[in-house]
């Protein structure tokens, strides 16, 4: 009777065990199938304890195969049969026997941790991650992630096509810049950079009211807004001046692009040969076809070696509709900058005189004040002293500082700078320009030149925090002259500014400073992004360091407690 029990109690828990390992067999198999990948689990001897059916959606493999007992090897060597794993191997250039490729990988199954990605076909990828547990057991757990990879190679491929897109669009030799439908800009070009002397950063995100005169930009928005409402293409032609005091007719092509609500305007420009002259590249073609009758012509142009990229080329300033009625005053001592002046004044319908002193400039202004007569602007050349500027400020007229060779060669592009960017700031804001934590200016320790308002305010906010006597400029002809009258001690120049840049406030000043003798203010670059073309030009206008923005408290009193000569004497509260 006992040894009946006794039968009978090893035959139930030989049945509990059965349902048990049943009940684990099935749990896998169901988290395999919620993580969709296969697990193979193999003990110390290489012998498999499970293997889920999943595997056989990667391997057409006997299902026999998957039983607990299989050998690891007879398992890998059934995988090998199928031939998938030799394609692979042969797609890879590998040419290993069956049983050199067996041992390879079971060797990698006995590595502690080993993860590989596998290509079989044309378009699956397989991920195998192996784990060597310390008990001596092992885990492979096979997934597909060739969702993955696809997305993974669209996303290369489309990143290298925005790329060679952005290559081609700086490559151009004519500028092109993009907007969107709410006319701001979203893409320029290098061409568009370089004749506009400014970077990407300054325009993209912004309008055209941002960075022209109002009249302009109103011209520019009219045409833009044709285009994007009816698609018609816009064609115009402007004169634009470049530095060199040559006068360039431009063509204009605006293009509507995109699918309604997701419309872009695409805008070129180019410049028009005058008095029926070739284009440029005309000029440098080694080889030239034209039709029997001249209307098609081809030119091929030959890049010159060594050089990476062109030249920037000489800023331009849009010519305004019309200068009559404006009055200039020239205050120069040189006699050929004067005449060139005046000349120049005179064809693009400036009324325009000229004194040779600050006695004459300031009984001139006293007669022109008594008479009613308002003066537009002051050029003053940078060796009559800065009583000049004192009296332009005293009049409280706008006066633009240059040398001789500027009057005499670049007076018109100077002024059409001006009088397109000035009327912009003078439109945006009816409050002045100057800024002062205090009434009193005397002690004045950092001159900021900064045009943009919310840096303005970051500026004042750092600078009244950490007691520092401090004014503002708002353009670069107004840091000169403010750096003129208070002598501060050191100089925090923005690169780009209207009116003078930053470069050329800082070469100006530094100009001066050779021409009265004194010692030399500390000029700090500040930069938006850190373009060596920046730093190295910061360097060749004289100024001694740069920094970035944004500004921070730490990084100012650091610069100060480099370049402030002397203890610096806080602003008091």
């Amino acid at each position: 009777m006992s040894a009946g029990f006794e039968k009978a109690d090893t035959s139930s828990e030989i049945d509990g065990a059965s349902a048990e390992a049943d009940l684990q067999t099935a749990l896998f198999d169901v988290v395999c199938d919620s993580l969709s990948a296969a697990f193979i689990i193999y003990d110390k001897n290489d012998h498999l304890i499970f293997a889920s059916r999943q595997t056989l959606d990667y391997f057409p493999l006997p299902a026999e195969m998957l039983k607990p007992g299989t050998r690891l090897r007879d398992f890998l060597g059934a995988m090998y049969d199928t031939g998938i794993r030799q394609q692979y191997d042969v797609r890879q250039g590998g040419s290993l026997s069956r049983e050199d490729w067996l041992s390879q990988k079971i060797a990698s199954h006995w590595r502690e941790r080993f993860d590989a990605v596998e290509r079989h076909g044309a378009d699956s990828w397989v991920r195998f991650v192996k784990r060597r547990l310390p008990g001596g057991y092992g885990v492979t757990i096979i997934s597909d992630i060739s969702e993955n990879k696809k997305r993974e190679e669209q996303w290369r491929s489309d990143l290298e096509r925005v790329q060679l897109t952005e290559d081609i669009l700086d490559n151009l030799p004519f500028p092109l810049f993009v907007k969107d439908r709410n006319l701001t800009y979203v893409a320029v070009n290098l061409a568009f950079c370089e004749k506009y002397q400014t970077s990407a950063d300054e325009v993209l995100g912004r309008k055209s009211g941002d960075l022209f005169s109002e009249e302009i930009a109103k011209r520019f928005e009219e045409s833009d807004r044709h285009v994007l409402e009816t698609g018609e293409m816009s064609v115009s032609r402007q004169r634009q001046i470049s530095r060199d005091g040559i006068e360039r007719d431009i063509v204009s092509r605006k293009h509507r692009i995109g699918k309604p609500g997701r419309y872009f305007l695409v805008s070129t420009m180019q410049d028009l040969p005058r008095d029926g002259a070739d284009l440029d590249e005309f000029g440098q073609a080694s080889a030239i076809t034209a039709s029997s009758n001249q209307s098609y012509r081809r030119a091929y142009v030959p890049v010159p070696s060594g050089i990476a990229r062109r030249e920037p080329a000489a800023m331009e300033a849009i010519v305004p509709e019309n200068f009559s009625g404006r009055k200039v005053l020239v205050v120069t001592a040189d006699l050929a900058a004067e005449t060139a002046a005046l000349r120049t004044l005179t064809k693009y319908g400036f009324e325009a005189c000229s004194v040779r002193g600050e006695d004459e400039e300031e009984r001139f202004l006293e007669i022109a004040t008594s008479s009613g007569i308002l003066l537009d602007l002051l050029i003053i050349d940078n060796q009559m002293g800065m009583r000049c500027l004192e009296l332009a400020e005293q009049y409280g007229i706008p006066a633009l500082v240059m040398d001789g060779f500027q009057i005499a060669n670049e007076l018109t592009f100077q002024i059409a700078r001006h009088f397109n960017r000035n009327s912009r700031s003078a439109a945006g804001s009816d409050a002045d320009w100057e800024i002062s934590i205090s009434d009193d200016p005397v002690g004045l320790q950092v001159l900021v030149a900064e045009d943009n308002d919310i840096n303005q305010i970051v500026f004042s906010q750092i600078l009244e925090g950490l007691g520092y006597r401090h004014m503002l400029a708002a353009t670069g002809d107004e840091a000169v002259r403010l750096w003129a009258e208070h002598r501060p001690q050191i100089v925090l120049m923005d690169i780009s500014l209207p009116g003078f840049n930053g470069f050329e406030a800082a070469r100006l000043i530094r100009q001066m400073e050779e021409t009265g003798g004194g010692t030399r203010t500390p000029i700090i670059g500040v930069l938006t992004q850190a373009f060596e073309r920046d730093r190295a030009e910061c360097v060749k206008s004289g100024m001694n360091d740069v920094i970035m923005k944004p500004v921070s408290p730490d990084m100012l009193e650091t610069v100060f407690q480099k370049y402030l000569m002397n203890e610096p004497v806080r602003a008091q509260n």
